[in-house]
């Protein structure tokens, strides 16, 4: 039986999205964790298993959750409470470890599946944080897992690199980082959407959870975000005439252009 926890986000619906004020913005499945439940759902089917669904996030990401419920996972479990509110990567990584101990002490624990990244913050960095703080082997950027051998304790996993795919193995428990080419999602079924509608996501806070306050929230975060703005507009640059016609003239004029912008800028 392989048991399996997968780590989720709900984010912002980025296809909605177009300023930096998100109040009114539908949320949903981060996509990348969407895949990491469809695979961890297809391990279970081929292996036999369970598969527990864990987020940290404000009390409505229990959506999210009971959308994985649709997909075929067994359990949702939510880390919420105020002392987690502004969390870093690196915070979050130290919650998010202290949950899936909980639950490795409670079923066991062999695979952690999470997706490459979140599409609200695109850092990478909270699935290697996590397996780090357990001291799990980790294989990021996952396209496909060939074999998980349960007698020997391994899994041999498909990587995506810059030129190609490494084939990997690493023993168990281990932490997939998964993309979205590892595979299709599937549409819920009507028995599993059924069950989602009423499926009761569990919620541990800070109480439940082995921590250390001080490294929670704000105060265990080593970056803050001062403020967020939007870019500058480009403007459009201006063509010299000439080039091919008459490459010196050309020449001449973009010379004249520079020394003009650089005698403006002394001023």
């Amino acid at each position: 039986m392989l048991r399996m926890v997968v780590c989720v986000k709900q984010v912002p619906d980025t296809t909605e999205v177009h300023t930096l004020i998100r109040e009114g913005v539908p949320s949903i499945l981060n996509p990348f964790d969407a895949h990491a439940t469809e695979a961890a759902v297809q391990l279970k089917e081929k292996y036999g298993g369970h598969v527990t669904v864990l987020s940290m996030g404000p009390p409505q990401a229990a959506e999210a959750l009971k959308k994985c419920i649709s997909f075929g996972v067994d359990r949702a479990i939510l880390v919420s409470d105020r002392a987690f509110a502004g969390a870093d990567t690196l915070a979050t990584s130290y919650t998010v470890a202290a949950g899936l101990r909980k639950i490795a002490g409670e079923e066991g624990l062999d695979l952690v599946l999470c997706g490459k990244q979140a599409i609200d913050g695109d850092t990478a960095q909270v699935g290697p944080g996590i397996a780090c703080r357990l001291d799990l082997p980790q294989i990021t950027y996952a396209v496909g897992v060939d074999e998980v051998d349960l007698e020997e304790g391994t899994i041999t996993v498909q990587r995506r690199l810059e030129k190609g795919v490494q084939t990997v193995q690493a023993p168990l428990p281990a932490l997939l980082t998964c993309v979205e080419e590892m595979n299709e999602l599937r549409y819920a079924s009507l028995p599993n959407m059924i069950k989602a509608a009423r499926y009761e996501v569990e919620v541990w806070t800070a109480a439940d959870l082995d921590t250390e306050p001080e490294r929670l929230g704000l105060k265990g975060s080593a970056t803050v975000v001062e403020r967020i703005f939007a870019p500058p507009e480009h403007e459009r640059g201006e063509i010299i005439p000439g080039g091919s016609e008459d490459p010196a003239g050309a020449a001449a004029a973009l010379l004249d252009k520079l020394i003009e912008q650089a005698a403006t800028s002394e001023e």
